[in-house]
């Protein structure tokens, strides 16, 4: 029994003993760039998360050509680029503003502006239904029908 307990407590002593995760980066600054430019790339298979967060196989083949980009001498502006070239703007989570994309960036305001238009009418006939007047035929028979009761 002492040697269970014995067993034991130098197992949960272990990861005291336990060292800092080595970077995995080559160069530290080329590391540094990729993560600040994948945290505005769009992984490709995840749903809506981030390429620097994102645990996917591809994310990770994408990090590696990044950095393999960023060797090459590339600056952010030619490494999005290459991207964009190859999978498209869905790969930014802000894409430009163009005829491809002018639905997107104005799809909320065209939704908001039938809103708006459907609210104004229903207001309109709400008020042209109150505006109408009971003739003296009508009105008499709503109080036949309530002193009936």
């Amino acid at each position: 029994m002492k040697t269970m307990i014995f067993a034991t407590l130098l197992a949960l002593g272990l990861p005291a003993y336990a060292g800092e995760a080595a970077p995995n980066a080559e160069d530290p600054v080329i590391e540094q760039r990729m993560i600040n430019l994948a945290t505005d790339l769009r992984c490709l298979v995840c749903q809506n998360e981030s390429l620097a967060g994102s645990h996917a196989e591809l994310a990770e083949d994408l990090r590696k050509e990044i950095r393999a980009q960023m060797k090459l001498g590339k600056n952010d502006k030619e490494v999005l680029e290459y991207l964009t070239d190859r999978y498209g703007d869905y790969v930014l989570y802000q894409p430009p503003f163009k005829p491809v994309t002018y639905l997107l960036w104005l799809g909320p305001l065209l939704f908001l502006l039938l809103g708006l238009g459907a609210w104004y009418a229903a207001l309109k006939k709400r008020r042209t239904l109150q505006a109408a007047q009971l003739d003296e035929a009508q009105r008499a028979a709503a109080e036949k029908l309530l002193q009936d009761k």
